[in-house]
């Protein structure tokens, strides 16, 4: 069996699209690829916002599992996705790269946060469906 792919959700601060995007990713497709988040700056926690509803709707505490991080401390990836942050996105080297143009809910309501989540979450069983086929 192959190894899975490595995927990597970066964005500016890692804290809050790119860690909802990881906690997703190890939820929902830990069978399909492995999920990590960083970015070119790091924030002292996780945005709370996010950190609330993620526990609300999922039951997961990304603060028990996840800290916002440096792209140097992730290891090498395959997939890179980045969560709409224009001009300042980072890079990394990869083999296959994808900008998700997700707004930064940070700062505005829940509905907005849950928005977002939303959509991340149908972005990543996406993800998930073309890995699974060989499309990535």
């Amino acid at each position: 069996m192959s190894q899975k792919p490595k995927v990597a959700f970066i964005c500016v601060h890692n804290s809050c699209r790119s860690q909802i995007a990881e906690a997703l990713g190890k939820l929902v497709a830990a069978d399909s690829f492995d999920s990590y988040s960083a970015g070119t700056e790091t924030k002292p926690q996780i945005n709370q916002d996010a950190v609330r509803l993620m526990k609300q709707l999922y039951g997961v505490d990304m603060e028990q599992t996840q800290h916002s991080k440096l792209l140097s401390k992730i290891p090498p990836v395959d997939i890179v996705i980045t969560m709409g942050c224009n001009v300042s996105c980072p890079s990394l080297p990869c083999r296959y790269r994808e900008d998700w143009g997700l707004e930064d809910p940070t700062g505005k309501g829940d509905d907005r946060f849950l928005e977002v989540i939303r959509s991340i979450e149908g972005k990543i069983f996406e993800l998930k469906s073309r890995v699974d086929n060989g499309l990535l």
